[in-house]
């Protein structure tokens, strides 16, 4: 399957902050949206960086709470791995696993077009596996 099809049933949404967004105002943007990465978008390029749960969680430990009155371009992640329409699950599972993070913002050219989360495809596997011993049953029961 394409990541194209993932993110036509779970929508392109992404939430996404200014560079100069409080880091403050991004936990609680993460909080509110029960979501675990957001995209920083400079309005100009596009994609400035993300910054996740993890990101935050690193800030914390080096700079204490002061790290909250601090804008997300200070901590975010600059080299983001993005994927495309076209991608396979398997090719971002493996970026995923091999990269040892979470989300992967998806690109369509320049433009910021979805994101996809590993929750989202471990979502797409399961059904996977399910669709798989669903036809493996009805093969043994028609047998």
């Amino acid at each position: 399957m394409r990541v194209k099809a993932i993110l036509s049933t779970k929508g392109s949404g992404v939430v996404t902050v200014s560079p100069q967004a409080l880091v403050s105002d991004v936990v609680r943007t993460l909080a509110e949206k029960s979501i675990g990465a957001v995209v920083v978008d400079d309005g100009a390029d596009g994609l400035s960086g993300i910054l996740t749960e993890r990101d935050v969680v690193r800030a914390l430990a080096a700079h204490g709470c002061d790290a909250l009155d601090r804008p997300a371009s200070d901590f975010m992640t600059r080299e983001v791995v993005t994927g495309h329409f076209d991608n396979t699950v398997d090719e971002l599972m493996d970026r995923m696993t091999n990269g040892k993070f979470r989300h992967v913002p998806i690109m369509d050219g320049n433009r910021l077009a979805g994101m996809i989360s590993i929750g989202d495809v471990v979502k797409h596997r399961m059904d996977q596996i399910e669709a798989e011993a669903s036809a493996m049953r009805d093969y043994i029961a028609t047998a």
